[in-house]
């Protein structure tokens, strides 16, 4: 299959990956932070695909080889999680499940950090993060304050290029314009959607990481392309709120409800890909 090379090709490919994944509703384990659990959960539906938050080990370990993803997101990790989370990622890469890697405020908290390292090597489909993150994972940044970045997203461009070929994944640096980096040579995508007002919500991030994985369970091995399509998705919706709201609280549930809304034409009308 051809890549997209366009702009318009970028939008009109995501948006049709959109319509595949509301077609086959992919269940994503979410193995993510207890903060923003039922964000996340409420994302998912509203996107068009099914949560699950599955947390003991034992049965993580037999849940992700049943979904049809997993994310992995280190946000409040403690050690009983941490084993959830390496038991998930072998019993997903056993069963050729794709699964999504987000290193939440790693660089300065020795778990996290050493989780994510790990788990990086284990064959994520994507990994997604801020600038500061990708830096901390990549070994270029000793990462940023708490889950806010200190670095732009320009600044990790290369980071994220030596990441993505180290792991094998493709790479999702979030920010103002977010950036899209996959391994093998391929050229770089960015995504100029979005509204300040994503980064007053709790969960907005997190729970990209989840669309993430519903995306790369209907794109058939093409992260880069999810990866580009989650971009798309989570901008599009923040600036659709962004007209009906212009406060944190009521800005949440027209989030929401803008997920729902968006289908594949919004994505070719109102996708700002710079390719």
């Amino acid at each position: 299959m051809d890549h997209p090379s366009s702009p318009a090709e970028w939008t009109r490919a995501a948006g049709a990956l959109l319509g595949t994944m509301r077609a086959r509703v992919p269940l994503v384990h979410c193995l993510t932070n207890h903060v923003v659990t039922n964000f996340t959960a409420n994302v998912l539906l509203a996107a068009g695909a099914a949560p699950a938050m599955i947390h003991d080990p034992e049965e993580s370990s037999i849940f992700a080889g049943v979904a049809s993803a997993l994310l992995v997101n280190v946000g409040t990790i403690e050690r009983e999680q941490a084993e959830a989370m390496r038991r998930a990622v072998a019993a997903a890469n056993a069963a050729g499940r794709p699964w999504v890697l987000d290193p939440v405020a790693v660089g300065a908290l020795p778990l996290r950090t050493h989780v994510s390292s790990d788990l990086s090597a284990q064959r994520p489909a994507m990994i997604r993060g801020n600038a500061s993150e990708i830096l901390a994972l990549a070994g270029a940044g000793a990462g940023g304050r708490g889950v806010d970045a200190t670095e732009g997203v320009d600044a990790a461009a290369d980071a994220a290029r030596a990441l993505a070929e180290r792991t094998g994944a493709a790479v999702l640096v979030t920010g103002p314009v977010d950036l899209v980096v996959a391994p093998g040579g391929a050229e770089p995508v960015r995504v100029a959607n979005g509204v300040p007002l994503l980064t007053r919500v709790t969960g907005v991030g997190c729970s990209q990481g989840a669309l993430c994985a519903a995306l790369c369970a209907a794109a058939d091995g093409d992260a880069r392309l999810a990866a580009v399509a989650a971009a798309l998705l989570v901008g599009i919706a923040g600036e659709r709120a962004a007209h009906v709201s212009e406060r944190p609280g009521s800005f949440a549930v027209a989030f929401l409800d803008a997920l729902d809304e968006i289908d594949g034409a919004a994505f070719e009308a109102e996708g700002k890909v710079l390719a």
